[in-house]
């Protein structure tokens, strides 16, 4: 396969970790780099190696096959949809976009291109998530009835993005997506994803005008869901997922930015048993399923259907309303 050569719009921190991952992907190569600052976008260039920069109108050179969006949010909808018009591959991070209708936009967009485009879920890639995927599928434990899972972490001072309500700051969006994405994927895998969602208790607490940390009581179809997170408060990164006869814990649910998951544990009736995966750098992982979906040409990468983004932003965007008020 040839190498996938990346642009990265946004010379930021995450855009940082997604070149670190890159350099151990199988598939991809940096090359190009843009930003409202083409300064800015000059010196991350120079600093990571890639060959070229300016503008956000990177997107368009002939050499690059595929564009990693790592701007804020509330950017991440217009310039999808450039890249997806110019005819190239899209890994967006998480999240698509702030509301469901934005990012139902944004796939539409896609859908018309034909060319990937992927939510950067980074906990959805590599040999723990498949593992994972395996073990609620083949339903060892039985029916699986309840995730409950949890992601917060406690910023200070109170400022910047996750604080700032014009930038879709808060919770929800910047790492409570993470357990919705968990849930989300059981229901699609245990044939519940098209089933309605039913929010019966939402908690919030609000600091600048922002969701800072909440919690969310939900169902999707029969499958029950405990969601929780926050910018003000360390949480474990655990999850559990209960079925008919024990359960799943993942210990270390969402991984790091540069190792994801290894070990899962299965317990029932008394037992417990710890399953392992290697590990991955997850940003190389995620990128290299863009690769691998544009070599065979396909739009969706199955880790991350677009099925799943768009009920993970219809779940999200509902929270947020309820959190409010």
């Amino acid at each position: 396969m040839e190498k996938t050569r990346w642009a990265v719009l946004g010379p930021g921190t995450i855009s940082g970790d997604f070149v670190t991952g890159l350099r151990s992907s199988e598939f991809g190569v940096l090359h190009a780099v843009g930003s409202s600052d083409a300064g800015r976008a000059a010196a991350f260039a120079e600093q990571h190696g890639a060959a070229a920069s300016g503008t956000y109108d990177v997107l368009t050179r002939d050499d690059v096959d595929a564009v990693y969006i790592g701007t804020v949010h509330t950017t991440h909808a217009e310039l999808a949809i450039r890249v997806l018009e110019a005819g190239k591959a899209v890994l967006c991070e998480k999240p698509v976009t702030p509301t469901a209708d934005e990012t139902a936009r944004v796939l539409a967009a896609a859908a018309e291109s034909g060319r990937p485009f992927v939510e950067a879920f980074k906990q959805r890639f590599g040999p723990f998530a498949d593992l994972l995927r395996t073990i609620v599928t083949e339903g060892e434990l039985g029916e699986v009835r309840e995730v409950v899972a949890a992601f917060g972490y406690d910023q200070h001072p109170r400022t910047g993005r996750a604080f700032d309500p014009a930038l879709a700051g808060g919770a929800i969006l910047d790492v409570g997506c993470y357990p919705t994405s968990l849930a989300v994927e059981v229901a699609r895998l245990t044939g519940r994803s098209a089933l309605p969602v039913e929010f019966s208790e939402v908690t919030a607490e609000r600091v600048n005008g922002v969701d800072a940390d909440t919690t969310a009581t939900l169902t999707i179809g029969d499958l029950a869901v405990e969601l929780r997170t926050a910018v003000i408060r360390e949480m474990p990164g655990a999850a559990v997922i209960r079925c008919e006869r024990g359960e799943i814990v993942l210990p270390d649910a969402w991984g790091s930015r540069i190792e994801s998951p290894s070990s899962l544990i299965l317990r029932s009736e008394g037992e417990e048993r710890m399953l392992t995966a290697p590990t991955v750098q997850p940003m190389g992982a995620e990128a290299d399923a863009v690769s691998r979906a544009l070599a065979e040409g396909r739009a969706e990468a199955p880790e991350m259907p677009w099925a799943d983004t768009a009920l993970i932003a219809e779940i999200s965007t509902r929270w947020l309303e309820k959190a409010r008020g």
